[in-house]
This record gives structure tokens, C-alpha cells and sequence, in this order.
């Protein structure tokens, strides 16, 4: 046979360069799909606003009912627009709670078990995450396993302790219980295992890096976002914390929660002045949530790009 009978392909160029053709413009499709802003329908705009004001209402009300007096906030239908009272019931509140004292107690309190817990929880996350040592999986089972025994169980043992050590009635009491949580260290693992590459960890242990080399060089810069989300939540929920508080410390040393007890004393409570300590005890949080929600909001995406 020769070289003439044989069949030629001539159209194979074509087709090539017709497949590239094809998949630039595909490309350039998806490009265009994933550039274009997708606008939120009528809908979602009402079930936003329906979601705002709902989150919203507790917080108005508790400004409506502190700026009337107690006859008012008992009548029904109950108010429903601010009265003229918010600075006078607020001026009350402050003087008959201590509350300059007890919101730097609970500025001191929440921030080191805030600060302490991020440290920790990130230091555990990592190591139970990343690193390979035996009983690692049981470990992280005792851990979690913490996070199903009610604190309650645990006060007098925690009590007759912090007596033990002469903290009864201190704020050490207080913060030392809880300077580290399961509910952290899991939720700094879980985030870990999927921001942080393994391969990362490997390149730096080639390099020579020590842990606490990684974990300062490579962790802290990866786990930032996180970091930031459970500083936040620690640190509103050791500022609103009430019963261990109640238990070991008194009226003379107290916490914001426990201030507030005393404006409940008495056999006819005042409502409006108990609903002003709670907007005085409040007022800490919006202000942190106002300066830092931006940053907190921009690492939480930052994060969820990254993974």
C-alpha cells in the first residue's frame, strides 16, 4: 500500500483550534458568571428587615421600658415609645448597684478569660489537629466528653477549692475555673484542620522550625479570623456569666450580673430600674461590637475564602 492511498485528515487542525475556541470562551463565561453581582430579590430584603427587628426589639424595649417609671411599664397595654426617665432611672441604677465597680470587675474578668482561652484553645486546636502523638483521638474524646457534664455538678468540689486556696470572694475564683473551654479547643481544631494546609506544617519542619516556632510563624497568622470570632464570644459570655459569679464572689466585690441583684431586692421591684441596670450592663458589648464587628466580620471572611 502506499502513501497516496492512505486517508488524509485534513480537517484536524480546524477542529483543534474550533475545541480551544470552545473552552476559551467557557472560560470566559464562568469568568463573567462569577464576576457578575446577583441582586437580592424583593423577599429577601422584607425577611431581612423582618430578622432585624426581631433581633433588634429585645434591646428597644429594654430602652422603652428604663426610660419610664414602674406604673407605667406594669400597664397594659405597656409602652411602646420612650419616656422621660432613661438618664434619671440610668443615674439611680448606677449609684444603688456599684456598677462602676462591678463593670471593671467584669472588664477584668471577661478579658483574661477571654485572652487566656484564645491562647490555650488555639495551642490545643493546633496539637490536635496537626501533630501525631499517641492517644490523641482519646484525648480529644475526654475533651469533648467535658462539654456533656452540666457545671452545675461541679460547685461545691470548685467552691470548697477556691476556699482552700483563700479566692472566696475574689475575682481569681472566678477567672482561674475557666481559663481555657472544650467548646474552644474543638471549635480551634475543627477550623485548623481545614485552614491550615498539612503541607505547610511539613515545609516548615523540613526548614527546622520547632513547634512553638510553627505554631507562632504559621498558626497564629492562619487561625487570626478564628481567633477572633471566639474572643468574641468568650468574652460576652464571661461578661453576661451569672451563677459561679453569684456563688463565690458577694455584693462588696462583684460582677455586672451580680450588681444587678440588687436592684431586685426588695418585696415590690422597681422594673424600670432593674431594666435600666440591664441596659447599663449592655451598653460595654454594643460599644466592642461597634468598634471591633468590622474587623471581627472581615477576618470571618477572609477565613472562609482561605478555606
Amino acid at each position: 500500500m502506499t502513501t497516496e492511498s492512505l486517508p488524509v485528515r485534513t480537517d484536524a487542525p480546524a477542529r483543534s483550534a474550533s475545541k480551544k475556541t470552545a473552552a476559551r470562551g467557557g472560560r470566559r463565561m464562568l469568568g463573567q458568571r462569577a464576576g457578575r453581582q446577583h441582586h437580592a430579590g424583593p423577599l429577601a430584603y422584607v425577611l431581612l428587615a423582618i430578622t432585624a427587628i426581631v433581633s433588634i426589639f429585645p434591646l428597644y424595649w429594654t430602652m422603652v421600658a428604663a426610660s419610664t417609671d414602674n406604673t407605667r411599664v406594669s400597664q397594659t397595654p405597656p409602652p411602646f415609645l420612650p419616656g422621660p426617665n432613661l438618664f434619671s432611672n440610668l443615674a439611680r441604677a448606677w449609684d444603688e448597684a456599684a456598677m462602676g465597680k462591678a463593670m471593671i470587675n467584669s472588664l477584668i474578668v471577661a478579658g483574661v478569660i477571654a485572652l487566656s482561652t484564645v491562647m490555650f484553645a488555639t495551642l490545643a486546636g493546633f496539637a490536635f489537629a496537626k501533630l501525631r502523638f499517641k492517644g490523641r483521638n482519646v484525648l480529644l474524646m475526654l475533651v469533648i466528653g467535658t462539654m456533656m457534664v452540666p457545671p452545675q455538678l461541679g460547685v461545691v468540689p470548685l467552691f470548697m477549692m477556691m476556699s482552700e486556696l483563700g479566692w472566696s470572694q475574689e475575682l481569681p475564683a472566678v477567672i482561674f475555673p475557666t481559663l481555657v473551654s472544650a467548646v474552644g479547643v474543638f471549635f480551634m481544631r475543627q477550623y485548623l484542620s481545614e485552614a491550615l494546609p498539612d503541607e505547610l506544617v511539613e515545609a516548615a519542619r523540613v526548614d527546622g522550625a520547632h513547634s512553638l516556632r510553627i505554631f507562632w510563624s504559621i498558626v497564629l497568622p492562619v487561625a487570626r479570623p478564628a481567633m477572633a470570632v471566639l474572643f468574641m464570644i468568650t468574652f460576652v459570655h464571661a461578661w453576661n456569666d451569672f451563677f459561679w459569679p453569684f456563688v463565690v464572689l458577694d455584693m462588696t466585690n462583684p460582677t455586672v450580673p451580680v450588681a444587678l441583684t440588687q436592684l431586685s431586692a426588695g418585696y415590690v421591684r422597681d422594673q424600670s430600674l432593674i431594666m435600666a441596670g440591664a441596659l447599663l450592663g449592655t451598653l460595654p458589648l454594643l460599644a466592642m461590637f461597634v468598634v471591633f464587628g468590622r474587623q471581627i466580620v472581615s477576618g470571618i471572611m477572609a477565613g472562609a475564602v482561605k478555606g
